[in-house]
């Protein structure tokens, strides 16, 4: 038997389209990412971190695509920082609104702390009030999860800000600047090894970047590149010892080339509701587009 629904999230449900199973799962994870962002605001988390990445541009700044995991950035680097006490709040919170989860803390592996929340999909679509449908074709046996993922020795030279979220109740989330996240996922496109095949989301957020105007922060970008570069390990380039837009579109042009579009459609796809909008993708549309890249 379901749960009656919470008010707060029977709000959170009204903008979003449940026409499908898809759909309605997609509703349901970014309603719980929204909640544990909510209690790790509650846990003081946002003193030590940032939030960044796909999600942060989908809750924060209106991304058209859904976004799987949870990232976060240390404001200033600590080897010792650990996920495990900020474990109780987030799981008190969710129950609040109605939703039994569990979190699996990850082995640390190098800089990175992560997390696995875990969830009953069937109980969660009935807690929402899904309609019975969808219930029976996507809840059967199957969890909802969200990855959560700090990186303790953060790049710096970033610029942040404070961000209100009004839903499910009102806090405050510190993030990076549009500038600076925007350089997060430039080095993504750059450095990222494509072992099976590229990632799409990727790409779709360069297009929504460019297509909006925001400009590309070259200075936390070439901290990030600084730092660490698997692709440029990888073809053996040294970094120039001043990263200018001249070289970015050259080495930009490279990963175009080796880019394989079709494989990239498909990574990302499921995660939008207009698949129309990549008819356009093909290697000389993202050639011309990254001459319109702006940088601050």
């Amino acid at each position: 038997m379901s749960k009656p629904i919470h008010p707060a999230i029977a709000k959170m449900l009204e903008k979003y389209d449940l026409s499908s199973a898809e759909k309605t799962y997609e509703a349901l994870r970014e309603i719980l990412q929204e909640i544990v962002l909510l209690g790790l605001a509650r846990g003081g988390f946002f003193d030590h971190a940032l939030f960044y990445g796909g999600t942060a541009l989908r809750i924060l700044h209106g991304l058209d695509r859904f976004s799987e995991d949870l990232d976060f950035s240390l404001i200033k680097a600590d080897p010792d920082f650990d996920l495990v006490k900020y474990e109780d709040i987030v799981v008190e919170t969710l129950q609040s609104f109605g939703f039994d989860v569990q979190i699996e803390l990850k082995e640390n592996k190098g800089a990175i702390r992560s997390a696995f929340l875990k969830g009953n999909t069937e109980q969660h679509l009935l807690n929402i009030e899904a309609p019975e449908d969808i219930v029976q074709k996507f809840g059967q046996g199957k969890l909802v999860k969200i990855k959560l993922e700090v990186d303790t020795h953060p790049p710096l030279d970033f610029n942040s800000e404070k961000k209100t979220l009004l839903t499910p109740s009102p806090f405050i989330v510190h993030s990076m600047t549009l500038p600076s996240l925007f350089a997060g996922k430039m080095h993504a496109i750059l450095c990222r090894s494509w072992v099976s095949r590229p990632k799409g989301r990727d790409w779709y957020d360069l297009v929504w970047y460019i297509s909006h105007g925001y400009e590309l922060d070259l200075k936390h970008l070439t901290a990030r590149l600084r730092q660490s570069c698997d692709w440029q390990k990888k073809q053996q380039l040294s970094l120039p010892e001043t990263i200018d837009q001249v070289y970015l579109l050259e080495i930009l042009k490279k990963r175009i080339e080796d880019l394989d579009i079709n494989a990239a459609k498909r990574d990302v796809e499921v995660f939008i509701s207009d698949r129309r909008v990549l008819d356009i993708w093909s290697k000389e549309f993202f050639t011309d587009l990254i001459e319109k890249i702006k940088l601050f």
